[in-house]
């Protein structure tokens, strides 16, 4: 086996850091709250109704007195379903795979704290990237691409804020994130005259952790519209881990050709840059307006190059773009205890060629549709459910790489977010 295609199982790992979140574009996980699934995430960044604002915004902390604590947690359930329209593999072609979606959750925790009427404090605790995909058929036909991929990610977010005066406030954080990933594919085992002798498992596990910030504002425009603008910055992470390959369905005396081998890897990912600018309207007692406009700086990954020691130097090419989100939303308050929302929103996706779109991360743009409702038990103590329909638009692959064939067909894919939020003041 050529030391370039074990170079090829590890530039995966890093590709498939995106691969399961069909739920926000490309592999970033907007549900760092599960209070703004029922208005699509619209108002983000100027809504501010419990302490999750650290991670949208941090100056929205200074409409928060006292001490505030907010926590809960988003289940999701994407679903990708591939149709197979003249693939070409280097070993027998497989099924389609079933469905690579799986359920997962992200939880979120927040506290903040008003040392004075001007300066706040706060320290939020999420996941902005992760979940999974995972094939059910190990022998789909696009298996010598990627068989599973899963990644964990926490961030942890200590923030400031000051109140300028009624008006205007500005927040800023610093962020820790860890990211564990781990990836697996087939790789053909030939012999030296070309013929296909069966499958080898290839497995990465990496891991890695960097530091980023955030900035935030908040401007009081008029006493029925609120204006919120949010930066995050690029966070660079450097992974390494280990390559494990081990004989799959390599029959005998073959697979004493193929023994088991293990190799250090590691690579460098900067994840992207984001900007938001949000608005809050309150039409009048009963309705709130909410908009959002963000943006998002893939194009931070234009390639994954990988440096695999003694094996050498391998290269994926992605070619990102930099993408857009528009989002509008709406609540209603129906009473002193029950508020009703509602919410739509259009996703681009990084990935925007057929060429460049990989197993592991068959995304495409999106368009949201939510509902939520929150429940006041008193001036203290809320609670939020929402729920969200992903509707993505009909994907096709037609993946070309050396030593793993062409993957050609369509994906049939969507997804479905149900959230809790508790959130208290003290």
């Amino acid at each position: 086996m050529k030391a370039a295609t074990s170079l090829r199982i590890v530039s995966a790992v890093v590709l498939g850091m995106g691969a399961a979140s069909v739920h926000a574009a490309g592999f970033q996980l907007l549900e760092q709250n599960a209070s703004g699934i029922g208005n699509s995430y619209a108002g983000s960044a100027a809504l501010a109704e419990n302490a999750s604002t650290i991670f949208y915004n941090p100056a929205g902390m200074t409409r928060l007195p006292g001490v505030n604590v907010s926590g809960g947690a988003t289940a999701i359930r994407p679903s990708f379903k591939f149709k197979n329209d003249g693939s070409t593999v280097p070993g027998s072609t497989g099924g389609n795979g079933g469905d690579a979606g799986s359920w997962g959750v992200v939880p979120n925790a927040y506290i903040s704290w008003e040392l004075n009427p001007n300066w706040y404090l706060g320290l939020g605790i999420g996941a902005p990237f992760g979940l999974m995909t995972e094939y059910e058929d190990d022998n789909w036909t696009g298996r010598y691409h990627s068989k599973k991929f899963d990644i964990r990610s926490v961030n942890v977010n200590p923030s400031i804020a000051y109140k300028v005066n009624d008006q205007l406030s500005f927040g800023a954080g610093v962020n820790w994130m860890r990211l564990d990933a781990e990836f697996s594919r087939a790789v053909p085992a030939l012999a030296p005259n070309g013929m296909y002798l069966g499958d080898l498992d290839a497995t990465v596990k990496m891991d890695g952790d960097a530091w980023g910030w955030n900035l935030g504002a908040l401007y009081q425009a008029t006493p029925a519209t609120r204006i919120g603008l949010a930066y995050r910055s690029r966070v660079k992470i450097d992974a390494d881990g280990t390559t494990r390959l081990r004989n799959h369905n390599v029959p005998s005396p073959y697979a004493a050709a193929v023994p088991p081998r293990n190799a250090n890897a590691s690579t460098t990912v900067k994840l992207p840059d984001s900007a938001v600018l949000s608005v809050v309207h309150d039409l009048n007692s009963q309705w709130q307006l909410l908009a959002d406009v963000s943006w998002t700086g893939w194009s931070s990954i234009p390639s994954l190059d990988i440096d695999n020691g003694a094996l050498g130097q391998d290269s994926l090419d992605l070619r990102f773009r930099n993408t857009w989100r528009v989002a509008l939303g709406a609540n209603y308050k129906w009473n002193r205890q029950w508020t009703l929302k509602g919410g739509i929103a259009w996703d681009q996706s990084p990935v925007h060629s057929d060429n460049h779109r990989p197993t592991s991360l068959p995304d495409n743009d999106r368009y949201w549709v939510s509902i939520g409702a929150q429940y006041n038990f008193d001036e203290r103590t809320t609670v939020d459910v929402g729920y969200a329909h992903l509707f993505v638009k009909s994907t096709s692959i037609n993946n070309s790489a050396a030593g793993k064939g062409a993957v050609r067909g369509d994906y049939d894919s969507n997804a479905n977010l149900l959230g809790v939020q508790l959130s208290y003041r003290f």
